[in-house]
């Protein structure tokens, strides 16, 4: 008999770290919007000299939340203060488990006094869901991510999500809108006129210049899209594929996919029984270099992801009294790693030289290899003193680089190895073949990586990369 909930499925592994590091899911895949419109590297570029249309319809989900209970089972279950969170402005909303560990992230709007929607990957969908059903007076709404491979299926969602970015998105902006648009302050909402449809938006930017998200119900979607494409030619606007996509959390410095810390606090079995046997956390794959027995080594704090900010205790909420035994100033702390070009190039050659070691590929511009990545950090001496987290390749900066988290006393400007490929050939997971390692020699920089995003972005919000 098949396993009926994410707890059967972990026991009848009995190594939860083997389970997840040979999970067939393979890569985290970003549905149905085309991999390039005319090449990533173009795309990638638009966003920092033009302006640039990012689909974020189709790899989110959208959890509605309503009812008097809502602002309560959100304060309840997030590391945020919600003690000042207005109608028509958003947070990026963090919850953690009982001992402390990051569920997940996401966009939370407020629409209304008792209306919210969480925009991110399901594992905090999941655990609000799961919450919600503990007695609090809510109504939910899932709009579930479009399948990862539809092979020819109809796909629809309940909202499209769009964003214009760059220096000359304002341009597009205010043309699609057939004058002037209010700049209302970064994580507000306001409205845009596109097409004779009236939308809701929700202001950042990148690139040092303001931009919108936007969004509105999916049977609009060809046309909103088309409006704006056309809005856009004269400005240099292109619209960005699926390979381009995900480049940009490399130069902003969002961490993506840390994994979800709920298979061990026994606090937390009943919501492993609620959780399916083909859930996310059941199939999630592991994938990189770092390997331990132990899958809370796998688990981060807010510190380590960056999040630290967040953490506010004026409210009670799960996982506080661990959090608040926590010096923040000890912990791991985000950085980019700038991969040395050398390196790069040897890994890169490695598919083509017959005679060479075969090395993990390493693809362009996303070379992670799981959902969920983890890569040793090396000082010169060889001591792990961090681990990486997402890798790949910035053609603005034309640099690889890894998101990672390093330990206290490592300084910007040292040198350090990034272990590439897994021990013992490599896991069983459909993205790997028989390989061997290799130490790629790195520069600790800062993070945001780019220097516009460094100067302009906001301090507790984040750019396009929502999931």
């Amino acid at each position: 008999m098949s396993a009926k909930n994410l707890q059967e499925v972990l026991d009848r592994a009995g190594n939860t770290v083997e389970l997840l590091r040979n999970s067939q899911l393979g890569a985290y895949i970003y549905p149905v919007v085309p991999s390039e419109f005319t090449n990533w590297r173009r795309e990638v570029t638009a966003w920092r000299e033009s302006a640039v249309l990012f689909d974020q319809t189709h790899h989110m989900v959208n959890l509605f939340i309503s009812g008097p209970d809502s602002l309560r089972l959100l304060s309840d279950t997030g590391i945020n203060s919600l003690a000042k969170f207005p109608v028509n402005s958003a947070k990026q909303f963090v919850p953690v488990s009982p001992e402390g560990g990051v569920i997940g992230d996401g966009i939370l709007f407020r629409e209304g006094d008792e209306e919210f929607t969480f925009v991110g990957r399901a594992p905090v969908a999941n655990w609000l869901t799961y919450h919600a059903e503990q007695g609090y007076n809510v109504d939910l709404r899932l709009d579930q991510r479009s399948p990862s491979r539809p092979y020819g299926k109809l796909v629809t969602r309940d909202l499209w999500r769009f964003q214009i970015q760059g220096p000359r998105a304002w341009e597009v902006i205010e043309k699609v809108n057939g004058g002037p648009v209010e700049q209302v302050k970064f994580f507000r909402m306001g409205y845009l006129n596109v097409a004779g449809h009236q939308v809701r938006t929700l202001r950042h930017g990148m690139a040092g210049a303001p931009g919108l998200e936007l969004w509105g119900p999916y049977d609009t979607y060809d046309q909103i899209r088309d409006t704006i494409l056309e809005a856009g030619q004269e400005f240099g606007l292109e619209p960005a594929g699926a390979r381009a996509y995900s480049c940009n959390t490399l130069e902003s410095g969002w961490i993506p996919s840390p994994l979800p810390a709920i298979y061990t606090s026994e606090e937390l079995r009943a919501y492993r029984e609620w959780l399916g046997a083909t859930s996310y956390e059941a199939t999630n794959a592991l994938a990189g270099s770092f390997v331990s027995d132990r899958i809370e080594d796998y688990y981060l704090n807010p510190w380590e992801l960056g999040y630290g900010s967040f953490v506010k205790f004026d409210h009670d909420f799960i996982g506080r009294d661990a959090l608040a035994a926590i010096t923040p100033e000890t912990q791991r702390h985000k950085v980019t790693l700038a991969w040395n070009a050398e390196d790069v190039a040897t890994l890169l050659a490695s598919p083509v030289n017959p005679d060479g070691p075969g090395y993990q590929f390493f693809d362009l511009p996303n070379a992670n290899y799981g959902s969920s990545n983890f890569d040793s950090v090396l000082d010169a001496d060889g001591n792990q003193i961090g681990l990486s987290l997402f890798t790949g390749y910035s053609a603005n900066e034309r640099t690889a680089l890894s998101l990672a988290t390093v330990n206290p006393d490592v300084p910007l400007g040292a040198e350090v190895q990034v272990v590439w490929g897994e021990p013992n050939g490599g896991s069983r997971k459909t993205t790997v073949q028989p390989h061997e390692q290799f130490a790629a020699r790195a520069i600790v920089s800062p993070t945001p990586y780019s220097a516009m995003a460094r100067e302009t972005y906001q301090p507790g919000w984040r750019t396009a990369v929502s999931g």
